[in-house]
């Protein structure tokens, strides 16, 4: 009976032990799931569709949709991640790599835009439940994965259970990773950061090669995440990081870190090379930033991230909320603080300086102007701001070692070396206050937003600092300080679920790209031709409408140059996202018939508006589709995407080519400007000729010609380096027809011509 009892006993302190030893990690389950309970709980999907259909069309001009808004501040989910993804999805599972996107810009590079994500590990859940529950579960991975990543890696410093949790909870939600959570996109990719240290840390220690072989895996995924800025981001800290490692190490140990780093590199070099040929051929690339950080009183908001309102509430008046986000609770950043000690770790000091870096580099300074002066790939061209990340990191792994701190002065009963850092934060807070109250800086308005919005802070660091001192005020500290030290824990729960609740959309699932009975009528009349209109690039690529016009970080430039100069037919260069045609340009009817554009999308209050396209008063437009809001025209001057050339000039100077293009004389519609000699006979006159579509994918095009000469098939599909071409099997050259498209010599008689994207390889 005694060894059964001892048995039982045995086991029930198991369990204990074993409780004691995960409750960190359930505690960070639990406010998890406190935050994202409206989509496991209420079907809700953190998704912005309220905004989606009162702003976008063509659900905003339906009635039936109107009604509040939680988050208007993330219109490029709706313009572009959430489409791109569909997208991918779509093609990989129809077995083909997206590798192209014919819905925007006339035809554009998908993998190669890394915010596609198409080689995302995570995509796997697309193939298990629909599409929205999937997304909506990889939103609300992010700040788990780097919550969980976050505790394992503070745990691996010897940092006590409740200084990982207070770091772990800084860090899932920073502003960071809470205002771009939605994308799916930068706060997966920084997500992995603390594990990919712990692996490299864990390498270093064991020399174990299952340790490296995880961050390298971790390194990949990150830049398979979908934001390449955020992923150099990553990289770039873990290069400093294993710098660190290194120091003092010998051979072997170096080799270890530095071949972890390269793996994870190679692994992603599908995703890297065509972004980087992308890039390069982009007009993104020569767009250098010499501005864009933050600006010194805007650090105000680490403390209170709505001192200048915010988007949600409407009341943001500075503006640039999301990009300047540094946030990280005020109560880590009060155990930050206290980093600030005589002989600190070794790590301390690395993260100290991380911290440093990081944070003069994403401030408006000299430094900024510098980065973009030396003209750094990706870097210089990037909103710098963003590195704001790496500050929030460093910031939220000194917290956890600040609250181990701390505990050491409570254990010394050390109170003066407590006191320097209450007193030092009091007075930033209390210098605040007066700039409010009394600084006559802000106008009566911004005055009231602020003084509401810094009230919270305040009150934290208030209890905060009163807790401390109680602890070492108490007689019988030894009992209470423990318990005590836990209130600013459970005040940091309440700040941090505060601020993301606030910020996240939680809205229907029903309204996330419903359906509308004018873009069924699209897809009915396509064919192979595009459409144009006032109508935005997620509906074409969510739906698979072909449109010439796009938004996109990156895009070809000749294209863009192509479309702005047929403006007025003066060489414009292209803008830095952004390929809209002048609704009332000189050349642009000749850019609808050149492009195949078949069917013009036309919103019914827009008519006799200057900034529509006047569809309705052109004869060679004709009507086809009208409802109660939409009205849809076909297109009857327009040149089919395939269609045979017999005449054709020969300009190698690109800008000269341009310009005779968009003169008024040229025959656009019987005459082809190349840029090399396709060496067959210019032929005037009639021919007898046909082009059939046999296939038409995003990868792969097959067009059956027939043609009683040589001739040139014209495909006014954009030109880029991955598109290989055949004719009659056979490789032959694609020629740069017209600044930026598409031309290949087929021989008299019957051909088989395919376009087959092979990327790079």
């Amino acid at each position: 009976m005694n060894s059964k009892l001892k048995m039982q006993n045995s086991k029930l302190q198991e369990i204990k032990t074993f409780v004691y030893r995960s409750l960190p990690v359930l505690l960070i389950l639990v406010v998890w799931f406190v935050f994202a309970y409206p989509f496991f709980l209420q079907a809700k999907v953190p998704f912005p569709s309220t905004y989606q259909v009162n702003h976008f069309h063509p659900w905003s001009l339906d009635q039936k949709y109107w009604g509040p808004v939680k988050n208007g501040a993330m219109p490029d989910i709706i313009d572009q991640i959430y489409p791109w993804r569909h997208f991918s999805i779509e093609q990989l599972t129809k077995g083909q790599i997206p590798w192209w996107n014919p819905n925007s810009f006339s035809g554009n590079p998908h993998v190669a835009n890394v915010q596609s994500a198409a080689f995302n590990p995570f995509n796997v859940l697309f193939f298990v439940m629909p599409f929205i529950d999937a997304w909506s579960l990889i939103v609300l991975l992010q700040p788990l994965v780097a919550g969980m990543g976050m505790y394992v890696f503070l745990r691996s410093q010897n940092i006590t259970k409740q200084g990982a949790f207070l770091g772990s909870i800084a860090w899932m939600f920073c502003g960071f990773i809470v205002v771009w959570m939605a994308y799916g996109t930068l706060s997966l990719a920084i997500s992995f950061l603390p594990l990919t240290l712990f692996g490299l840390y864990k390498l270093s220690e064991t020399k174990r090669i299952k340790w490296g072989i995880l961050s390298s895996v971790l390194i990949a995924t990150s830049f398979f995440s979908g934001h390449f800025q955020t992923s150099l981001y990553l990289a770039g800290t873990t290069i400093l990081y294993i710098t660190f490692l290194g120091f003092r190490k010998e051979t072997r140990t170096k080799a270890l870190l530095i071949g972890a780093f390269l793996l994870g590199i190679l692994i992603s070099l599908i995703q890297i090379l065509p972004a980087i040929q992308f890039y390069t051929l982009s007009p993104r690339s020569s767009i250098y930033l010499f501005s864009g950080g933050i600006p010194v009183h805007y650090l105000i908001t680490l403390i209170a991230p709505d001192f200048y309102g915010n988007p949600v509430t409407r009341n943001d008046w500075f503006g640039f909320y999301a990009e300047w986000a540094s946030f990280i609770g005020v109560i880590p950043l009060l155990f930050a603080f206290f980093t600030l000690r005589r002989k600190p770790r070794r790590v301390v000091i690395f993260f100290q300086l991380l911290f440093l870096f990081s944070f003069l580099f994403a401030l408006d300074s000299p430094l900024l102007r510098l980065l973009g002066s030396l003209h750094i790939p990706v870097i210089s061209t990037s909103t710098p701001s963003r590195l704001i990340v790496i500050t929030s990191f460093a910031l939220a792994t000194l917290s956890g070692f600040g609250y181990d701190a701390v505990l050491e002065m409570i254990r010394k009963v050390k109170l003066r070396s407590v006191l320097p850092q209450l007193i030092l934060f009091f007075v930033v807070i209390a210098s605040i206050w007066g700039v409010i109250l009394f600084g006559g800086i802000l106008t009566s308005e911004q005055a009231a937003i602020a003084k509401k919005n810094f009230l919270l802070p305040t009150s934290l660091f208030f209890l905060t600092g009163v807790t401390l001192l109680l602890v070492f005020l108490l007689k019988k500290k030894q009992k209470f300080f423990i318990v005590l030290l836990l209130f600013p824990l459970f005040l940091m729960v309440f700040d941090s679920l505060r601020f993301v609740t606030k910020w996240m959309p939680f809205d229907p699932k029903n309204l996330v790209f419903p359906d509308a009975p004018v873009i069924a009528a699209m897809q009915q009349k396509i064919g192979h031709g595009r459409v144009f209109g006032n109508i935005s690039a997620q509906v074409g690529t969510y739906f698979n409408l072909p449109l010439i016009e796009g938004y996109d970080p990156l895009y070809i430039d000749r294209y863009g140059e192509f479309i702005r100069t047929s403006s007025r037919g003066v060489y414009t260069p292209s803008e830095r996202s952004l390929v809209r045609i002048d609704r009332n340009g000189d050349y642009t009817k000749r850019i609808l018939d050149l492009l195949g554009v078949t069917l013009i999308y036309h919103p019914l209050p827009d008519t006799n508006q200057a900034w529509a396209f006047p569809v309705w008063n052109d004869p060679n437009y004709i009507l086809f589709y009208k409802d109660d809001l939409f009205s849809l025209y076909s297109n009857t001057r327009v040149i089919n995407r395939p269609s045979l050339y017999y005449r054709y000039q020969v300009i190698p100077d690109e800008k000269k080519l341009l310009a005779t293009f968009f003169t008024v004389k040229f025959d656009y519609r019987n005459t082809l400007l190349l840029e090399a000699d396709p060496k067959i006979p210019v032929s005037e006159g009639e021919h007898t000729s046909s082009v059939l579509v046999v296939k038409d994918t995003p990868n792969f095009l097959k067009f059956a010609v027939s043609s009683d000469m040589p001739a040139l098939l014209f495909l006014s599909d954009n030109y880029y380096p991955g598109w290989k071409a055949y004719v009659n099997d056979k490789e032959t050259t694609i020629f740069r027809a017209d600044y930026t498209f598409r031309a290949v010599v087929v021989p008299a008689g019957e051909s088989s011509v395919k376009f087959i994207y092979r990327g790079l390889f």
